[in-house]
């Protein structure tokens, strides 16, 4: 029996790009992901250019992409309220900018579909992954970043950040109503509680090429998600932990 899976593309004022990487990302699972059931949904949260014009045209266009528009910016927000109304078997995002390769999708889904595990996460920080175009000053504050991750929490994964992620289900509907953050610290607070409540996660190698129109600002992103890390810390992760033991009993 087929899978179903539903991939989630946030989008921020994107008129240049979402039409091509729509093209793209629709072409390549009509022709590689037969053995699942796999719908596209833009989710548009707080767009001011014409972003939602193309976007209601491709879900017209084609049977399996939807649009949902999201009025408050974010793209926690935005993951948050796709991932919980799906009723796919599994959930995922990429960027919208296709900073990973595609053929990177299968590894990323088999792993849940095929191989049990809880969530599969790409990594542009372990052996076998391959990363282009990126500065030294974002491979510096990421590494550094994502090694205060592991020596304060003593977490098993490498890269919390990449734009590349799929959740089972399950996983999904127990951690993702517990994740309070919606912006950029997401990501790793959705890893945290993961790691720390002994949900499998799988990390593949990606052949990531960084975005050089990216609008990323790379230090006062990382100091907003030292402060998510100071609230999991100093409370956040206990609490978080105590909901979902009580709502997996």
């Amino acid at each position: 029996m087929s899978h179903s899976v539903e991939f989630i593309l946030p989008v921020l004022n994107e008129e240049k790009i979402i039409s091509a990487s729509v093209y793209a990302i629709h072409n390549f699972l009509e022709a590689h992901f037969e053995d699942y059931a796999w719908q596209i949904t833009i989710a548009d949260n707080g767009s001011t250019d014409k972003t939602a014009d193309i976007s209601k045209i491709l879900s017209t266009k084609f049977d399996r992409v939807n649009y949902v528009r999201i009025a408050q910016k974010g793209r926690g927000r935005a993951l948050k309220q796709c991932w919980t109304s799906s009723q796919s078997d599994i959930v995922a995002y990429m960027d919208i900018d296709l900073s990973t390769q595609l053929d990177d999708i299968r590894p990323l889904l088999d792993s849940i579909s095929k191989n049990s595990y809880d969530l599969a996460i790409g990594s542009r920080l372990i052996k076998g992954s391959i990363v282009e175009g990126r500065s030294r000053k974002r491979e510096i504050t990421s590494r550094a970043y994502n090694k205060i991750i592991q020596l304060v929490f003593s977490v098993n994964f490498n890269d919390a950040q990449c734009g590349f992620k799929a959740i089972s289900r399950s996983a999904a509907d127990h951690i993702v109503p517990l994740i309070k953050d919606s912006g950029w610290f997401f990501d790793t607070e959705l890893l945290v509680i993961a790691d720390k409540c002994d949900y499998r996660i799988k990390e593949v190698p990606v052949r990531w090429s960084d975005d050089p129109d990216t609008r990323v600002k790379v230090l006062s992103t990382a100091l907003y998600d030292l402060c998510g890390l100071a609230r999991l810390k100093f409370g956040g992760l206990r609490s978080a932990k105590s909901k979902l033991r009580f709502s997996r009993q």
